[in-house]
Formats: structure tokens, sequence, C-alpha cells
């Protein structure tokens, strides 16, 4: 009995193991923050390599990679401040292991009271792929999510 209750308990054991073996988790995390001083809005995503590496279909070690990462953020992110489109400004990226820092910005911004956003970045090739906003406007931190079905936002300060 207590032999069979073992092999039980142990099947169950790797079988849920397994279940998790197959689980990737798609995200990627941004820093907005908006410094007064320059009035510039200040943007810092945090990437998967592999996962930016396959949505720009260019191997990041590649000296085109910068180019392509560029490209790709302007085509998946747009932002409107108080109803008026802006253009963002690509201040440069770093690979960095596991990781790409991209860093971009959009300067002359005016005070907010709203900010419109569309983010889909890696949505298109992961659809699982949630990506998280933490906006820091003159001391409010506002959060937004987006994925797929819900890539644009709006926040009010």
């Amino acid at each position: 009995m207590k032999k069979s209750i073992f092999i039980w308990s142990f099947g169950v054991l790797l079988l849920g193991l397994c279940s998790f073996a197959t689980v990737d988790f798609f995200s990627s995390m941004t820093k907005v923050d908006y410094i007064d001083g320059t009035k510039t809005l200040k943007f810092t995503t945090k990437l998967n390599t592999s996962h930016i590496s396959q949505a720009v279909k260019i191997d990041p070690a590649t000296a085109g990679f910068e180019a392509e990462v560029k490209k790709y953020v302007n085509n998946s992110v747009d932002v409107s401040i108080n109803g008026s489109p802006k253009a963002l400004t690509f201040t440069g990226s770093q690979v960095n292991g596991e990781t790409v820092w991209v860093y971009y910005e959009i300067g002359n911004v005016p005070d907010i009271s709203s900010l419109k956003i569309r983010n889909s970045l890696l949505i298109g090739t992961f659809p699982k792929q949630v990506n998280i906003m933490n906006i820091t406007y003159k001391g409010n931190l506002k959060t937004i999510n987006f994925q797929k079905g819900k890539e644009s936002s709006e926040v009010n300060f």
C-alpha cells in the first residue's frame, strides 16, 4: 500500500513539474519619468533578448540589431500628450545577457493632463505578451498594462 501511494505521489509530482517545463513568460517593463527641468518624458524599456531578436528577426550580436530595434519600437509605441501625437526620439539600446534595455524620449513636453499610449511591443510575435508601464509625473505614479486586444490605454493627471 505504501509503495503504491509513493508511486502515485511521485507520478503526480512529476506530472506537475513537467507542466511547468513548457511554460514561457512573455513580458516587458517600461519605466516612464517626466524630467521637469528639461521638460522631457524619458522611457526605459526592459525586453527579453531572445524575444526581441525573434520579433526583429536579427541576431542581437550583429551590428544592425540596434537599428532594427529602433525601427521596431517606433512602429510599436505611439504617444499622445493632451490629445496631440508626439514623436519618439530613440536614444539607444543595450544588450546585457538575457535583457535588452531600450531608451527613448519625447522632448519639449508641456504640462501633462492626459497621456494616451499604444504599446504593442512583442504582442504580434507572442500573443500572450503583457507589457507593463509605470509612469511617474510630478510625484504621481500610474501603471498601465497592455496585452493582445488592449494595446492602447490612457491615463489622466
